[in-house]
């Protein structure tokens, strides 16, 4: 992932406009303000570009953490009245509570069991007994399937004058439940110089009672709903953990 969120991570917000994030981040905010509705601080596990939070901030004090220092600084840009540390969702120990965790698609990145957990266990020790988390993968077992749908194109353009435009092709799954993602990318230059890159990522597709059993082992009573949705594509499956009182 050294290409994508390191030596590109200042065209993130070219590859992926904020604005592309306004539905589902309305979507996630819902949800969240409906089971707690006094929820203030809010910390998400693998942050990226803050798009996101840019979404969610006016609603809750967010603390973003992510492992690219590089997409933390174009957060940092976009987020400035956020708080910002680097971290591995598996292993972060920040001695705070939190209202809300939040792992948006960034938990496509845990590949086996024993990752997913290891961020349940982080998002459990980090919400108050009481508090919730949320957990928004871009596909499960039920909704992974290839054909059309394994072949995306996005893309975007910003005001400084650069555009891009990119390639996601999705690969089968593999028995262990991991599925390989190729991304190849066209970059335009605001002088109009277009170079290409390319790489290809490992991310993890778990059954839906998977997610909901692992969820109750690592301490959460578990809520699974399906994302209401107006754009072209499959909803998703939200995974809600609340940490039991103790």
């Amino acid at each position: 992932m050294e290409v994508f969120y390191n030596h590109l991570a200042d065209w993130w917000p070219v590859i992926s406009p904020v604005s592309n994030y306004t539905g589902e981040c309305a979507e996630i905010c819902r949800v969240l303000k409906a089971r707690r509705p006094h929820a203030r601080t809010l910390l998400e596990l693998g942050s990226g570009g803050g798009h996101v939070a840019f979404h969610l901030k006016a609603d809750f004090d967010c603390t973003l953490t992510d492992l690219s220092p590089a997409m933390l600084e174009v957060s940092r840009r976009l987020n400035p009245g956020c708080l910002h540390i680097q971290g591995d969702m598996r292993t972060l120990d920040l001695d705070r509570h939190f209202d809300i965790v939040l792992a948006h698609d960034a938990i496509a990145y845990m590949t086996s069991e024993a990752d997913l957990r290891a961020a349940f266990a982080t998002a459990h020790r980090h919400l108050a007994p009481g508090g919730l988390a949320l957990f928004v993968p871009d596909e499960v077992l039920e909704t992974f399937e290839l054909g059309d749908s394994d072949l995306s194109l996005f893309g975007g353009e910003t005001p400084d004058g650069r555009s891009a435009r990119a390639m996601e092709w999705c690969g089968e799954l593999a028995a262990d439940g991991t599925t390989t993602v190729h991304y190849a990318f066209l970059l335009k230059d605001a002088d109009g110089q277009v170079t290409t890159a390319g790489e290809t990522h490992h991310v993890g597709v778990f059954a839906r009672a998977d997610w909901e059993r692992w969820l109750e082992a690592e301490g959460f009573a578990v809520e699974t709903v399906e994302e209401q949705t107006d754009e072209d594509r499959t909803p998703r499956f939200l995974f809600l953990g609340t940490r039991k009182e103790a």
